[in-house]
């Protein structure tokens, strides 16, 4: 794309004691300071991460106006020390404004994908009046989530269309186990769309057609579940740093528009029942408050 790109030997804050790495913090910024003497930008937007921290203090240093832009719900450490030397602060969500200065902190939401308003294609065609649910577990895939899709999938497909992307990973090839699950049972009232991926030509018409989308919470995926208005249940990722999907999955049950699912202690029997109860609220239109 022609875009230059500088690889910074950030250091990290670790729970542990680690001498190399901290002894990267100040070797970082110093590197920063001295990159950005070179490149001579007008302007630092940053999206996070702890590599973000030390570009943004030394465009402090040299007078470069930085604008931080947070995701999720729960501000990360990184955006929090940067905010400190931040011209201006933008946040996806009305929860997130609590961690920063109010004088100059602006809620703008999260930049999304034109595609998923799109239905561009008819792929997940079906001959029955089912509704269908669509299962999205990210580009690796989680390994419990399709492990426990494929323990229910029968009863699944009893009453429901399934729509699943699965991800990519090597190690545990759930797409290969997801397929053999599916041979005997393929002759079920309703049907099973299987996807590593879907891309943006299909996303449309997988999220158009869904009654219920069942999702981890990044931030990424809720933020498109809200601007759809689409109906989930969420299964947050329980090791995030500062439970970020946890607290970005609350937002969305709050509202009414999402059902937490946590991931300990999940089930085939708790995910079909979920599922089959939050298929009958949909029928029923439970009220749904704005989300922001």
């Amino acid at each position: 794309m022609g875009i230059p790109f500088y690889h910074i030997h950030a250091g990290k804050f670790y729970k542990t004691y680690n001498l190399v790495r901290l002894a990267k913090i100040p070797f970082s910024l110093a590197q920063c300071f001295f990159l950005l003497i070179k490149i001579k930008p007008r302007l630092i937007l940053s999206f996070g991460g702890y590599v973000s921290v030390p570009v943004v203090i030394a465009g402090y240093l040299l007078r470069i106006r930085s604008v931080i832009h947070e995701q999720t719900v729960v501000a990360g450490w990184a955006n929090r020390v940067a905010a400190k030397f931040a011209g201006k602060i933008l946040v996806s969500w009305e929860r997130s404004k609590k961690y920063f200065p109010a004088h100059k902190t602006t809620l703008v939401g999260l930049p999304l994908r034109q595609a998923i308003y799109e239905v561009r294609t008819n792929n997940f065609v079906v001959d029955n009046n089912l509704p269908y649910v669509y299962v999205t577990t990210g580009k690796i895939g989680s390994h419990i989530m399709n492990s426990v899709v494929g323990e229910c999938l029968a009863d699944l497909l009893a009453f429901t269309n399934v729509v699943h992307q699965c991800g990519d990973n090597s190690v545990f090839n759930d797409f290969d186990y997801l397929t053999h699950v599916y041979a005997p049972v393929s002759d079920s009232a309703g049907k099973f769309f299987l996807r590593k991926f879907v891309f943006a030509d299909e996303i449309g018409e997988a999220f158009a057609k869904a009654s219920v989308v069942v999702s981890r919470s990044g931030a990424h995926i809720t933020a498109e579940l809200v601007a759809l208005a689409k109906p989930c249940i969420l299964i947050p990722i329980p090791w995030t740093s500062h439970n970020e999907q946890y607290e970005n999955a609350l937002v969305l049950q709050d509202a009414g528009l999402g059902k937490i699912l946590p991931e300990q202690g999940l089930t085939p029997k708790k995910l079909v029942e979920a599922i089959k109860q939050f298929l009958d609220l949909v029928k029923t239109g439970p009220p749904v408050q704005a989300v922001s």
